[in-house]
């Protein structure tokens, strides 16, 4: 994790010469040259002569903490110190399949519960060969031996490093079955460890898209259509390409591109452009419009089943009270700080991509399309991403970078302004929530009914076919509390402007639907909302000893502060039981957030210095959307164009965040997401407590407020 630009620089060439056995491994030329040759007894680990040892990353590290954990599952089974080895990323590859995903993809928060078995598997794999190679050399049983701090010991003071013997191992077939070690045996696993990536990070030798530089590289700006999806009409090029330091100026299909000398002469020059736009069908579209066409969906459109337990329309016939709500969502940026960007070189129908990116293979396979090329003749290196959060499995700005190089025939990095990625970015869809429930005479629930309508990401970006359930965003919508009649349904519906997926997905468009209500539940009960959930949940230990013990730690039921108020909320998102208790005051019609507490049971941690600091990650960018977030249009063209009108939370804003981490020995869960969804109806719930008023429609805005 010392790579420096200059490395990088070598890298990227002996990556275009393909060599180093078709992997490239960024960042670490230096070693591999001294090494002279570098052994792979499989696709994850890699031992050099002189003993260094490589272990790969096929997720992409964007701040999430893939580039420690997911080595340290194989350097437990490798029997080596973490810091004594080297950390790169994959290339693309389909041994390096994310098999909860079905490609190469970061996200879904699965990198760990991918990788948990197979990542332990492969490091075993590479003990078991040094063993049996060293077995071999030395003529004794591979039982008398065993693989320490990266030596095979064997009897009478046998040595070998591991480098000394990977050139036989690597030629040994990767034995079928190994032995894993006992979780009780773990000297790494389930221990809070320093990141690997935090050095360079630090000092600034940490290579991210937006600082890669390749010999004779060009500087891209492109202007897009101000209405996503619209085309160039006609184009006035001259003024621009009259200004210093102008090469090129290039029609792609997504807009204009100016290509200059400097990232600041091709975007001063994009602004001399004259365009006239074929602004589209999306011209019409605003937030408006786009309601009105889910209320119709919702109304008259195709129910697609989730879920369905009892008979909830006759339990509501024969309850003692019922009540309905509509909960309203509204569109959401990424807004990840380091705006989209990637360097493309095309050259004799071959192209090198390197850059931040979440999905190799669609990356890859996407280039090759639109340049007419082989997927194997697009070489792609995958830096640190500057945060993710879903845009960057998106392709769009890649894609352009390729087709903008193979225009100019040069090099060339293309940078978006954060304007540009404000105002095109694949959105999170609107959403809107019809909730129903019939209560007993005790105000016990006896009826539940959830039904979603929106726009399903699925279906635009992977094809998935219409009226089919889009198991994304089913995510959350069954809740956990022992109600005997229950039923959830799905609406899909194309409201007209692209989406795509966002930290959490569908997990915070259901939670705060269904945690919003079941609070409003308990208040038509007239029940305390933490007592209301526990009683519940009899049959549901895992929840009910998350929600016991964010409820204990955030002292629920004893007095506050005055002007003070908590709210709760819980939910099981990616194999990850977890609640959350807010504290909250009121200033100027809005909420303040002081205090989360997070309460979270993932099984088995792998860092958990880690997983705290994804936990503290996911409640600023939770309450973030909570508290600002909303995408509005205009004739098509989004209003929000950088922070200071699609603000993000800042140091100020940033409350006190408590975390309780339960010891388990279940299968790992994800974390990198789950903590964002439920911030928006922990905080609702507590604006609630504060003001008597409920407010179904983010964001919690004044505006919001106000009407509610």
């Amino acid at each position: 994790m010392t790579t420096s630009r200059r490395d990088f620089l070598k890298t990227s060439a002996l990556a275009a010469s393909g060599l180093m056995m078709g992997v490239h491994l960024p960042g670490l030329i230096k070693q591999a040259q001294a090494a002279g040759t570098l052994y792979t007894p499989n696709a994850w680990v890699h031992i050099a002569d002189d003993n260094t040892i490589t272990l790969l990353s096929a997720r992409s590290e964007m701040g999430q903490g893939v580039y420690t954990a997911l080595p340290m599952l194989i350097a437990e089974e490798l029997n080596v110190d973490l810091n004594a080895v080297k950390v790169a990323i994959a290339p693309p590859g389909a041994v390096y399949t994310n098999a909860l995903l079905g490609a190469q993809i970061t996200g879904g928060s699965t990198s760990v519960r991918d990788g948990w078995e197979k990542l332990r598997v492969a490091g075993a794999q590479v003990r078991t060969m040094l063993i049996s190679a060293a077995a071999a050399k030395w003529k004794v049983p591979a039982s008398e031996l065993r693989a320490d701090k990266g030596r095979v010991l064997g009897p009478g003071g046998r040595s070998a490093t591991y480098g000394e013997l990977a050139e036989a191992a690597s030629k040994l077939a990767p034995p079928e079955k190994v032995a894993l070690k006992d979780p009780k045996e773990f000297t790494l696993v389930g221990k809070p460890t320093k990141r690997l990536d935090t050095p360079a990070k630090v000092n600034g030798s940490a290579t991210f898209g937006i600082d890669v530089k390749l010999p004779g590289m060009l500087y891209a700006s492109l202007e897009q259509c101000p209405v996503i999806g619209g085309t160039v009409k006609s184009v006035d090029q001259a003024k621009a390409r009259a200004m210093p330091g102008v090469i090129d100026v290039v029609q792609i299909p997504d807009g204009v591109a100016v290509v200059a000398t400097s990232y600041w002469r091709a975007r001063k020059a994009r602004e001399a452009l004259a365009i006239a736009w074929n602004e589209g069908p999306v011209a019409k579209l605003d937030n408006a419009s786009m309601m009105n066409g889910i209320r119709q969906a919702a109304a008259n459109g195709k129910i697609i089943p989730i879920n369905k337990a009892g008979d909830a329309a006759a339990a509501m016939q024969g309850a003692a009270k019922t009540l309905s709500a509509e909960y309203e969502q509204p569109m959401l940026a990424h807004a990840p700080m380091e705006p989209m960007n990637f360097t493309a070189s095309y050259q004799d129908g071959k192209c090198l991509l390197i850059g931040p990116t979440q999905f190799q293979q669609g990356a890859q396979g996407s280039v090759a399309q639109a340049l007419g090329i082989k997927p194997e003749d697009v070489t792609l290196q995958t830096t640190f991403l500057g945060g993710g959060f879903g845009r960057r499995l998106e392709v769009d700005f890649i894609v352009q970078a390729a087709q903008i190089s193979k225009a100019v025939g040069k090099p060339v990095k293309l940078i978006w302004t954060r304007e540009d990625d404000t105002t095109h970015d694949f959105y999170r869809p609107m959403a809107l929530h019809r909730m129903q429930a019939g209560l007993d005479a005790s105000g016990k629930p006896q009826a539940l009914s959830f039904q979603l309508t929106s726009q399903s990401v699925t279906q635009r970006a992977f094809g998935l076919p219409k009226d089919t359930l889009d198991p994304f965003m089913a995510e959350a919508a069954v809740v956990p509390y022992a109600i005997p009649n229950v039923k959830q349904d799905l609406v899909i519906h194309d409201a007209g402007l692209r989406v795509g997926y966002w930290r959490s997905v569908s997990h915070a468009l259901n939670a705060f639907a269904n945690e919003s209500f079941i609070d409003e539940m308990a208040a038509a009960a007239g029940k305390d909302p933490y007592a209301y959930r526990m009683a519940l949940l009899e049959k549901q230990p895992r929840f009910a000893n998350v929600l016991k013990l964010a409820a204990d730690k955030a002292g629920w039921g004893t007095p506050l502060a005055a002007g003070r108020s908590r709210g709760i909320a819980l939910m099981e998102g990616y194999d990850t039981y977890m609640a959350q208790v807010v504290e909250i005051s009121m200033r100027d019609n809005q909420p303040v957030v002081h205090r989360v507490v997070v309460a979270a049971d993932l099984g088995r941690m792998v860092n958990p210095d880690t997983v705290e600091a994804q936990i503290q990650s996911s409640v600023i960018f939770g309450l973030s959307s909570t508290l600002h977030g909303d995408i509005t249009l205009d004739k098509g063209k989004v209003q929000q164009t950088n922070f200071h009108n699609y603000p993000v939370v800042r140091m100020n804003e940033a409350p006190s965040i408590d975390i309780i981490l339960v010891p388990s020995t279940e299968k790992p869960g994800g974390i990198g997401e789950p903590a964002t969804a439920l911030v928006a109806p922990a905080v609702a719930n507590a604006l609630f407590a504060a003001t008597g008023k409920r407010v179904r429609r983010l964001p919690l805005s004044a505006d919001n407020i106000r009407r509610a």
